[in-house]
């Protein structure tokens, strides 16, 4: 469905439905990454939310926990996007991945896509667990 097939209602009631869902899985810092892009590329911003959000994250197969375990994989195999993954390790820990979890996702990455691109997610990882009062993390 593009732009130009859905009305202006239909276009603004998957835009609401992918913010609600952002809300409850990135809360504020989901929605500041829309806002940030709102004044540079709304088209962007909007896609985001409607689609990304509205259509991909909503889809009932996979449960929310499930899609931040492959967000951060994903992530942390292009490398290069610490902003966003910091912004999914905050998801993550919503959804009810632990520390833990997301340590060990990250060390599973390093298997797959190198030891730098792990230790640059691991480190946007390590940020957010301080920021939130979650360091030190234990593992094995």
């Amino acid at each position: 469905m593009t732009a130009e097939s859905t009305t202006g209602r239909e276009r603004q009631d998957r835009f609401d439905r992918g913010m609600e869902v952002l809300a409850r899985i990135d809360g504020e810092a989901g929605e500041r990454v829309v806002s940030s892009l709102a004044d540079v590329s709304p088209e962007l911003a909007h896609q985001i939310a409607a689609w990304g959000f509205g259509e991909i994250y909503a889809r009932p197969a996979l449960a929310p926990r499930d899609r931040q375990l492959v967000t951060l994989g994903m992530l942390t195999a292009l490398g290069g996007c610490e902003p966003q993954l910091e912004v999914h390790v905050n998801a993550a820990l919503n959804v009810g991945l632990t520390p833990q979890e997301i340590v060990e996702s990250l060390l599973q990455a390093a298997a797959y896509c190198g030891f730098p691109k792990a230790i640059n997610a691991t480190l946007a990882a390590k940020r957010v667990f301080a920021e939130r009062g979650l360091l030190p993390v234990q593992g094995d």
